[in-house]
């Protein structure tokens, strides 16, 4: 390895560890809601959050001068989406109580602010739809106060 190609290799590992000490924290919340897993308990989502920040480093000298929180946020949007089947089990998180769906709509337009029009090519769907399923999110919400985890394991069993 040449020297040119190791004082790279340290400058990109430096600007990616610096990029995760700001951003793994808010990227690690949106994760934990999407997987409606309590943040006490959250490995489902601390999974989904180091696939996504391994391909963004992955990335990283592609990135040219995108943002990436961005890459790394439709990354992780995208991860949870093709694989939102593993997270619709009640695990006593927030948002628990909507479909995958509805909590990635619900994530990226409320909590991470990215755009109805952005949501919506992001995840492939007319933003007269996205629009519908974040306000029926959102009434789903506001409509029953949540129920505590320990009234979930008892309904089930």
């Amino acid at each position: 390895m040449s020297e040119r190609q190791t004082v790279r290799g340290r400058r990109r590992a430096r600007e990616f560890d610096a990029f995760v000490a700001g951003a793994a924290g808010r990227l690690l919340h949106a994760a934990t809601l999407l997987t409606a897993e309590p943040p006490s308990a959250n490995p489902h989502a601390q999974q989904l959050l180091t696939a996504a920040l391994a391909h963004t480093y992955a990335e990283w000298d592609r990135l040219r001068g995108e943002d990436p929180y961005d890459r790394t946020r439709q990354e992780l949007a995208a991860r949870f989406a093709r694989s939102a089947w593993r997270y619709h089990r009640v695990r006593g998180g927030v948002l628990d109580r909507l479909t995958p769906q509805e909590r990635l709509i619900l994530v990226l337009r409320l909590y991470e602010g990215v755009a109805e029009e952005q949501t919506a090519a992001l995840i492939g769907l007319p933003v007269e739809r996205v629009r519908a399923i974040c306000a029926r999110a959102i009434a789903t919400m506001r409509s029953a106060p949540p129920t505590p985890p320990r009234a979930q394991a008892q309904a089930v069993t």
